[in-house]
């Protein structure tokens, strides 16, 4: 059996343009039926903040494996300057059930939002192709930070101008942004500045009340990672509304959740990914429509990158090999 550690995850290389194709491939598998995925429980004990979660998925296709992430969001351990999450990924052999890989790296589960972040960016994107992009994020830890490198390493010549906002100080020269990206990096001095000015506007906070109180920009992305940031009132007049699983992301108490049960927003109001992906679903909204994409994160990704990741150590022989 295999062990990845963050060391050796980081040593495997993050080819942004290979991470979002191992994800598209994971929606159309999907969207072919060839998969299971349970609803995932959530287990809380003392603070209601604190959670672990448990997601299992079978995928077949190229991917044609079982396995199951462990994910701890303890958001109070950044006090403490512990990480948000901590996440073990097992991953089975789809015919005997014998695990063959363990990824013991919270980094895992944010690559795989990046690079589904990056999916929806390149839709998008074809149905509206900028000639020069305005992204902007708020939060600028570990997600926000993946996010900017994941669009660089995409977009980067199609990318104008970023915009990044965050309660505590932001520092690009500490957190290792190459000189030839602070160019083109600015320090917000408020969300709304980042919100207004951006065609890609991504939120990637651990924001414990909901503070977006304004409508989008027409025609722009809202790439809604951490899913809890919109007052339901600011989301309301958007039409075009995209989730990876209504089942997962309707409940929680997620912006989708708060539009479902205050503005009667319901499953087929929305699309899914495997229909803007497969089906080319965003060509049926005006250009200036904005796009919502809110997702709750499916085990069936964190499966296929674990897959790629596995793959990718033992061609290069790295990690440990258990007995």
């Amino acid at each position: 059996m295999l062990y990845l550690n963050d060391r050796d995850i980081r040593a495997v290389g993050l080819d942004w343009p290979a991470l979002v194709d191992a994800v598209e491939a994971a929606v159309r598998i999907v969207d072919a039926g060839d998969y299971a995925q349970p609803i995932k429980p959530y287990l809380r004990y003392g603070s209601p903040r604190n959670r672990i979660i448990a997601m299992p998925a079978y995928m077949g296709g190229d991917v044609n494996a079982a396995g199951i992430k462990w994910i701890a969001s303890f958001p109070d351990n950044i006090k403490s300057g512990l990480p948000r999450a901590h996440s073990v990924i097992v991953l089975n052999d789809s015919q005997t059930g014998e695990p063959s890989a363990i990824l013991n790296s919270p980094l895992t589960s944010i690559i795989r939002t990046a690079s589904v972040s990056g999916l929806m960016m390149g839709a998008f994107l074809q149905e509206r192709p900028l000639a020069q992009i305005e992204l902007g994020i708020v939060g600028w830890g570990p997600v926000g930070r993946l996010h900017y490198e994941m669009a660089l390493a995409l977009y980067g010549d199609r990318i104008g101008r970023i915009r990044i906002y965050d309660i505590r100080e932001v520092d690009l020269l500490e957190a290792g942004v190459p000189a030839r990206f602070r160019e083109k990096t600015e320090v917000s001095a408020s969300w709304e500045e980042v919100y207004r000015r951006s065609d890609i506007f991504m939120t990637c906070t651990v924001s414990n009340h909901r503070y977006i109180n304004l409508p989008p920009e027409k025609g722009s992305l809202l790439l809604n990672v951490s899913l809890r940031d919109y007052q339901p009132e600011a989301l309301a007049p958007v039409k075009a509304i995209i989730v990876d699983d209504w089942d997962e992301v309707c409940r929680e108490n997620t912006d989708i959740e708060r539009l479902h049960l205050e503005h009667g927003l319901i499953r087929s109001d929305t699309l899914t990914i495997a229909d803007v992906v497969c089906r080319r679903g965003l060509a049926d909204f005006a250009a200036t429509e904005p796009v919502l994409f809110c997702p709750m994160g499916m085990a069936v990704f964190d499966i296929a990158t674990a897959v790629y990741f596995a793959g990718g150590a033992r061609k290069k022989g790295i990690g440990t090999g258990l007995e």
